[in-house]
């Protein structure tokens, strides 16, 4: 029976280019959505920008836009990796769009209802400068365990210890450099602990084919709880105080959904969106018992997708996933990737060298499992296993048969075939099933090692019969003929098995043999007579020095300092006129008459306030300055504006073209710094 299917990988968070961890998970996906359209099932592949979080709002506002434009920004990069790369996917949308906000609101209204939504007070760090309560990313300060400085707010780098923010020494934001302040705030919680989640989950993980043993056995432990209580599942905070860039929780004004609610519920959005365009009832499909809901994710958020996801859904009332696929991480060689290492692999680069995308899509697919284990791409592997298997061995078969079906056949494959090239391509028929079994559990590895022994079997032949020599002798005509004619169905068979994972060299093939678009059940049978085009070079062999320059590091560019030239040379005695000091901004605000200068009032620790008109408008939004330190000359002399009286002159760096690369940066000292402390 077709199968009716709803696939979506990972939302990537939309703060960034892809990388290539992003590619092989949505190589992985494409490959078993392929798959499954080659046998006849309808399938829905979609996903979207996770748009939403402090992290963004932040990004955008440094960047001087709003949260909206910062992630159209990094979304309109998009499609040229997945073009790139031929993933294919049928709809890209954001948890920004009003499918999600429209989702998300109804989802959290539908829990509401059934009582697992509760809130009771919360305190956390507060960063009074910013206004704004601090996520753990945002308060660094000293480990409570070892004593290292500048670590974050949930773990140290250093002696790898785990805490919560409030327990760091010294804290401080990262944001604005001031000591945050523990402030209660009311936030609103999924009661994912009661019994009525934790019945459901345990039914829902341990149906068979929705999760994978070994994620099935690390869900098991989080279900446990220890002789006192600890351990076991934790209600969920899922709320988030103003300002926040984020979907408003109803009925609760300044309240935000914590993003993980709402970035999930942008599959159903994303899929939403794209039947609005065609035309397709969104509700009726989510509520059609044949539905199969399927996720690609990384083993990194299998808590989000396992636990908090599909209870979300149930008790919302919704469909929940069927299928929950978890693969592991990408390494280079065997370690992390690194940029600056040169153990880092560019997407786009990989493109820009002219490296062709299917060879990566190969390589990744014949390292691929249905388990959770990490792919390793070593370069020398990467290219043994290209120019081997797809070039010397898949190619090769239609190079060393095409030319002569066309010169000497006019292109017309024979029907007559002998027991032993029947027997050749009746094996090759049969290996279908196994192979597809093989796609649809995800083995991609095992099914490329079957396909290219296929392949080893079919140049077996060719080298028995050779061709070449059959065309030289007179009167051998028919023979090679029919060897040729072999070789052609038989790359007709291999090339339907290679499709999912090769999809541009399937079409180029399908042009070659004046064929249909392939599907799996083509295989049952043969081309017969039949006429072919010219044969055109299908893949060319990796070059070895195409790996070298994507491994290369990124050149360490020294331009002019800020792109112009240093000063003349001066005397320590020079510097010493100058007076610097530290202040603090007690005030600011925008000077009426003026499009280019804030009024400020600066703490120099005299005992009294100084007014500074500085040129800084452009950069900065006034409230933002407030209670952030910058450095002052205090020894210049006052000058009188028509503003009123300037006395010093506020420090701030930029570069020297300021049209092509606009940008003030005002300079601040590291937290523990006081006004009036002199820069020496």
């Amino acid at each position: 029976m077709p199968r009716q299917l709803f696939v979506t990988t990972a939302l990537p968070y939309a703060n960034a280019p892809f990388h290539v961890g992003h590619m092989m998970e949505y190589i992985q996906a494409d490959i078993w959505v392929r798959f499954q359209r080659m046998q006849g099932h309808e399938v829905h592949f979609v996903c979207a920008d996770d748009a939403h979080g402090a992290p963004i709002m932040i990004a955008a506002e440094k960047a001087g836009k709003t949260p909206q434009q910062f992630v159209a920004d990094i979304a309109a990069g998009r499609k040229a990796y997945l073009d790139g790369f031929h993933i294919g996917f049928d709809n890209w949308h954001s948890t920004d769009g009003p499918e999600n906000h429209q989702l998300a609101q109804d989802t959290y209204r539908a829990l509401r209802k059934t009582g697992l939504i509760f809130t009771r007070p919360v305190e956390q760090f507060f960063d009074p400068v910013k206004q704004m309560f601090l996520p753990d990313r945002y308060v660094k300060g000293e480990c409570p365990k070892c004593g290292a400085k500048d670590q974050y707010g949930d773990n140290c780098e250093v002696c790898g210890a785990v805490y919560a923010p409030t327990e760091l020494k010294n804290p401080y934001s990262t944001l604005t450099g001031a000591t945050p302040v523990m402030k209660t705030s009311e936030h609103h919680f999924f009661q994912l602990s009661s019994q009525r989640c934790i019945d459901f989950l345990q039914e829902w993980t341990q149906t068979p084919g929705r999760l994978q043993p070994e994620v099935l056995n690390k869900i098991k432990e989080w279900f446990v709880t220890d002789e006192q209580g600890h351990g076991g599942l934790a209600d969920w905070d899922i709320s988030r105080d103003a300002p926040y860039f984020g979907i408003e929780i109803p009925d609760a004004p300044g309240k935000y959904f914590y993003v993980w609610l709402d970035a999930p519920i942008g599959y159903l959005a994303s899929l939403k969106n794209y039947f609005g365009k065609i035309g397709k009832d969104f509700d009726a499909f989510m509520a059609d018992p044949k539905t199969e809901q399927a996720h690609f994710i990384g083993k990194d958020i299998v808590y989000f997708h396992t636990l908090f996801w599909p209870a979300m859904l149930h008790f919302s009332g919704r469909k929940v996933p069927d299928h929950v696929f978890v693969h592991g991480f990408i390494t280079v060689s065997g370690e992390k990737m690194s940029k600056s290492r040169g153990t880092g692999i560019s997407p786009l680069k990989y493109l820009e060298l002219g490296m062709n995308a299917e060879w990566l899509r190969y390589y990744i697919a014949a390292k691929l499992n249905g388990k959770v284990e990490d792919v390793d791409f070593n370069p020398d592997d990467f290219v043994a296993r290209v120019n081997s298997d797809l070039v010397g061995k898949y190619v090769n078969i239609a190079s060393r048969a095409a030319g002569f079906i066309a010169k000497r056949f006019g292109g017309r494959l024979a029907t007559s075939r002998s027991a032993e090239a029947a027997s050749l391509l009746q094996a090759l028929q049969a290996a279908r099933d196994g192979i597809a079994q093989l796609y649809d559990d995800r083995e991609y590895g095992k099914a490329l090692r079957e396909i290219m022994a296929l392949a080893d079997r079919v140049n077996g032949y060719v080298d028995t019969h050779k061709p070449w020599d059959l065309a030289k002798q007179a009167g051998q005509d028919t023979p090679l003929q029919e060897v040729c004619s072999t070789c052609i169905e038989a790359f007709r068979l291999l090339t339907i098995y290679l499709k999912p994972v090769l999809p541009a060299l399937a079409a180029q093939v399908e042009g070659f043999l004046r064929i249909e678009p392939l599907r799996f059940a083509d295989a049952d049978r043969l081309l017969g007579a039949h006429d072919i085009g010219s044969y055109q070079h299908l893949m060319q062999r990796v070059d070895p020095k195409q790996l070298d320059a994507l491994f290369e590091p990124p050149a360490v560019e020294t331009p002019k300092p800020g792109g112009e030239d240093l000063a003349p040379t001066i005397t320590i005695d020079d510097f010493a006129k100058v007076d610097l000091r530290l202040a603090r901004i007690v005030d600011a605000k925008r000077v009426e008459g003026s499009t280019k200068l804030l009024q400020l009032t600066l703490d120099v620790g005299e005992g009294r306030t100084r007014n500074v008109f500085s040129g800084i408008q452009s950069a900065f939004a006034p409230e933002d300055l407030v209670g952030k330190f910058t450095v002052m000359v205090a020894n210049l002399a006052p000058r009188k504006m028509k503003f009123g009286l300037s006395e010093g002159m506020v420090l701030a760096a930029s570069h020297a073209d300021e049209k092509s690369q606009p940008g003030l940066y005002l300079l601040e000292p590291t937290p523990g710094a006081v006004p009036g402390l002199r820069v020496r």
